[in-house]
């Protein structure tokens, strides 16, 4: 196996972690209706960013620009969860939604995204990965192709949520139920 096939895999399982991540994230929101807020769902938009990156390495090889844009992206998400970390630190205020062993969402998002700049910092260390043979043409690991389908319908899920929720205007600081859903404006739509 070349170098590049190596970091292609190894992109992929990264796929199939950020995937975890939305995951949870979705089966806290629809198994315990603990809706994401506005900064919640700028994190997720910050996992996606990363999972394109993760995914273009897949799909077409592993290159700089690829990790530049997940590192880009993990940066923004990463200031969104310093911001939320920030204003429910304050004594007084109290946090946002449940914790997960120990820590709330927007923590996890913090380390996480860490995780995502030292792990690209670090990838990019590996010029091998970045030679041009004729596995760069060769189609996509097959594990990397599920996970790749996998964060697209994620991406779907969450984008479908978050119109239902917000109604496609601004979203409520502290979300308590799914906008379009609640007005009757869904049920209008499919004709009940």
């Amino acid at each position: 196996m070349s170098e590049s096939a190596r970091f292609r895999l190894l992109n992929a399982l990264g796929l199939v972690a950020v995937a975890a991540v939305l995951i949870t994230a979705f089966i806290d929101q629809i198994a315990f209706h603990d809706l994401p807020c506005p900064l919640c769902i700028l994190q997720r938009a910050g996992f996606l960013g990363v999972a394109v990156g993760l995914a273009l390495n897949v799909k077409f090889g592993p290159r700089p620009s690829h990790y530049g844009l997940m590192i880009l992206s993990s940066l923004a998400g990463g200031a969104v969860s310093v911001r939320q970390t920030l204003l429910h630190i304050v004594p007084g205020e109290g946090a946002y939604g449940d914790a997960f062993f120990g820590l709330h969402f927007y923590a996890w998002a913090l380390i996480l995204f860490a995780v995502c700049v030292t792990g690209s910092a670090i990838l990019m260390l590996f010029d091998g990965q970045f030679e041009r043979g004729p596995e760069a043409t060769s189609p996509a690991p097959l594990l990397g192709t599920l996970a790749i389908v996998l964060v697209l319908l994620l991406a779907l899920g969450n984008g479908v949520s978050t119109v239902l929720e917000c109604g496609g205007g601004l979203c409520p600081d502290s979300p308590t139920g799914y906008m379009l859903i609640d007005d009757g404006t869904v049920q209008r739509l499919i004709g009940r």
